[in-house]
């Protein structure tokens, strides 16, 4: 096992083991619990240079457990009441929390608390990847486009808020389940949306974010409570994405966009697993934003070529998402859809509602998208000056790359 294999088993087994012993030892006590994973963590990375075991996950798993025991004794001086754990009923209740559907149980325990609505929005994030998937702060701050030390201030504040809040760590029940899903699905969109589309200066896709957003999203699959519609479409659009991941890029790490992917490499099964998981979502009378963006995606997977891609009904899903959820992006998508059947003066009327600050670190999209408008139009000086405006304002690499390849076709004509 390479020492990147150890590192991503690392990150996946801590967010499990910080979940059940939260769930054991209570919320009040996360920082010590976080320390105590680091450590064995640690000591396991020592250990395994002179010797891997067979099964690591087992390894850390038992490694965790005995962790308990130390927890206790410091927690015990600090006289919280905690029981005293023996070798009897008590030691066998922690030993069935690491049952694996115990362990599943606390993740989205933890999940909930993460993502609770008393909790800053801008914290929601950065504490979710921490404490439910094991991210560094380092990794998370690479992931956010965010310094370091503002994500320990976000992590800081998000622990305040739990205990000034006094939020328990539990799966909410009844109306407050489904105000309390919003906001866990609303954090694992945003998730899975940086690693599908990510703001970094060098990687355009961050398979690790994706993964983590499909991984936490099929726990809320496997839980009765929150097997709802709007979560078997949140991860019907996972897979639908997930399937273009491979194509999105050349072998040299070039953009591709959706006329020029090679479509025989989108990744079947993971389009049937979506179609399986909208046939379950579509067993409702309200459609949530996320079955309107999942059946947008499904289209585009549907059509054999860029050319027969059905763009009015399209048009007509994002009119639909739009007036569920009005988003600055929703009104660009759509004068680019505009702009692909033709019909300029919808599309002009849709840029005319649009300001580039709208889209804020993706002001840059409104740039490229009015040069193609431009474009196509023929009106070359003007694109030329959009795109122009649009390389100023890009972040990543790759799309710079894309936009001025672009540019230097114009230029050409």
């Amino acid at each position: 096992m390479e020492y990147k294999d150890i590192d991503h088993l690392f990150r996946h087994h801590s967010g499990k083991m910080v979940s059940v012993l939260t769930r054991i030892f209570g919320l009040q006590h996360l920082d010590i619990i976080e320390d105590a994973i680091q450590d064995t963590f640690i000591k396991a990375s020592l250990t395994w240079r002179k010797e891997q075991p067979e099964y690591p996950e087992a390894w850390l798993t038992k490694a965790a457990k005995n962790r308990v025991l130390d927890i206790f004794r410091t927690l015990k001086s600090q006289k919280n009441n905690l029981p005293y754990i023996s070798q009897g009923t008590d030691a066998i209740a922690i030993n069935e929390l690491f049952l694996d559907a115990e362990i599943e149980d606390a993740q989205l325990r933890m999940i909930f608390t993460a993502c609770h609505p008393k909790l800053d929005s801008r914290d929601r994030i950065s504490f979710a990847l921490k404490t439910v998937s094991g991210f560094s702060i380092k990794e998370i701050a690479a992931a956010l486009l965010t310094k370091e030390e503002t994500i320990k201030k976000r992590l800081l504040r998000a622990r305040k808020a739990i205990k000034t809040e006094d939020l328990q760590f539990n799966i909410p029940q009844g109306k407050t389940l489904i105000e309390r899903l919003e906001s866990v699905m609303e954090v694992l969109y945003l998730i899975f949306n940086e690693g599908f589309h990510s703001n970094s200066k060098d990687q355009l896709i961050r398979e690790d974010l994706c993964g983590e957003a499909m991984r936490l999203c099929k726990l809320l699959l496997k839980h009765k409570q929150t097997q709802l519609p709007e979560s078997y479409a949140l991860f019907a659009l996972m897979c639908f994405h997930s399937a273009r991941l491979e194509a999105k890029t050349t072998v040299n790490n070039e953009v591709l966009d959706l006329k020029q992917q090679d479509r025989t490499l989108w990744h079947f099964p993971l389009i049937q697993l979506g179609n399986t998981m909208m046939h379950k979502a579509v067993e409702t009378e309200n459609f949530s934003c996320y079955h309107y963006e999942a059946a947008i995606a499904a289209e585009h997977l549907r059509a054999k070529t860029f050319e027969d891609t059905d763009w009015s009904k399209i048009l007509r899903w994002y009119n639909a998402l739009y007036t569920l959820q009005p988003m600055p992006s929703h009104l660009l998508t759509m004068a680019v859809i505009c702009i692909q059947t033709k019909d300029y003066k919808s599309a002009d009327a849709y840029f005319k509602q649009l300001q580039p600050k709208d889209l804020e670190q993706r002001a840059y999209l409104y740039y490229a998208a009015k040069a193609d408008y431009f474009a196509e139009t023929n009106h070359l000086i003007d694109a030329l000056l959009q795109i122009d405006l649009a390389l100023k304002t890009v972040t990543n690499s790759l799309e710079k790359d894309y936009l001025l390849k672009k540019r230097l076709a114009w230029q050409k004509l």
